[in-house]
């Protein structure tokens, strides 16, 4: 099973009436900023971690983006800024890298499959925006990526999402620890 083949040609954006998809990069650390630090609380939960601390510095943010710019022109992880439909203001993130081992018995027969990992902000909650993301990635990474097996990977204590995921039509999958402790679901 692979992540992507390397003659995919990796899509470039997605645009609904919603929310505009496109590859995160450096440039966007001010908009990325304010998203995260507008949602602090809520990505502590998220990533089972303290990211962001309150001291969470732009030029930390910055190193994020740089990595995860890096990654995406090296074809190994994929990061995509959710904006606003004109592309202003930045709504979230979706993460799509090669499923962990522990999730791979989730793609038995697959010969392309990607885990992925979304947040959006905390003010866009209550208006759905969460649900519209989830609806856009499923069809946009079979249709426009190519992807056989798709994961959605979140906190096991992320209740939120789980219920989002279910009221999908996805189903828990499993359940695993990382090396580093945190807890995680796979939902497929």
């Amino acid at each position: 099973m692979r992540f992507l083949p390397p003659d995919t040609l990796v899509p470039t954006e997605k645009r609904t009436n919603r929310l505009f998809l496109r590859p995160l990069r450096a440039a966007d650390v001010d908009l990325d900023y304010d998203a995260v630090m507008s949602s602090a609380a809520m990505l502590r939960t998220w990533s089972q971690s303290g990211w962001p601390s309150d001291d969470f510095t732009r030029a930390e943010n910055l190193d994020d983006l740089r990595r995860h710019e890096r990654e995406h022109e090296e074809r190994v992880a994929f990061t995509y800024t959710v904006l606003d439909p004109a592309g202003t203001r930045c709504l979230g993130c979706v993460y799509l890298t090669p499923p962990v081992s522990q999730a791979l018995s989730l793609c038995d027969g697959a010969v392309c499959a990607v885990n992925v990992g979304v947040w959006v902000r905390t003010s866009e909650l209550a208006g759905g925006l969460e649900r519209c993301l989830l609806d856009c990635l499923r069809e946009w990474l079979v249709e426009e990526w190519g992807f056989d097996c798709i994961v959605f990977t979140i906190s096991e204590q992320e209740t939120r999402q789980a219920g989002l995921l279910v009221e999908a039509g996805l189903r828990l999958g499993n359940r695993y620890m990382l090396p580093d402790g945190r807890r995680r679901s796979a939902y497929r």
